[in-house]
């Protein structure tokens, strides 16, 4: 599997071999969430930037925003997420994605926090 890297708001990122990046949440935001009912998800095309609003995740709970982990243009979304949000919940790392985008500035990926980092981040938030 190809390396995650992850944001103190809880997104991840997976690079891609191709170089693109595969956005979604993790498996400790969708706990905190609950189970999901709605996902709004960024518009193709869409130029986003690092931390910029990009998603919307819509609970039984609460709703909550994504930030985008990376600056980018959406080149691909989700769309089994809108007929089955649930799938969020269900797979957050592997068929609960978000959207994929075309990184502007891979350098950010390297900034993010690694699978270790992320849980030390959690363990002590928590």
């Amino acid at each position: 599997m190809s390396e995650m890297r992850f944001t103190e708001d809880h997104a991840w990122v997976r690079m891609e071999e191709d170089g693109i990046a595969v956005i979604g949440v993790s498996d400790y935001a969708q706990e905190q969430l609950g189970d999901v009912v709605y996902v709004q998800l960024p518009d193709i095309g869409r130029d986003l930037r690092q931390g910029e609003d990009c998603s919307t995740i819509e609970s039984v709970k609460t709703t909550s925003d994504v930030k985008c982990p990376m600056s980018g243009r959406v080149l691909e979304i989700n769309e089994a997420l809108l007929e089955a949000p649930e799938k969020l919940n269900e797979s957050p790392l592997q068929e609960g994605w978000l959207f994929k985008l075309e990184p502007v500035h891979e350098a950010e990926f390297e900034d993010l926090m690694d699978d270790e980092d992320y849980e030390d981040f959690v363990d002590s938030a928590g």
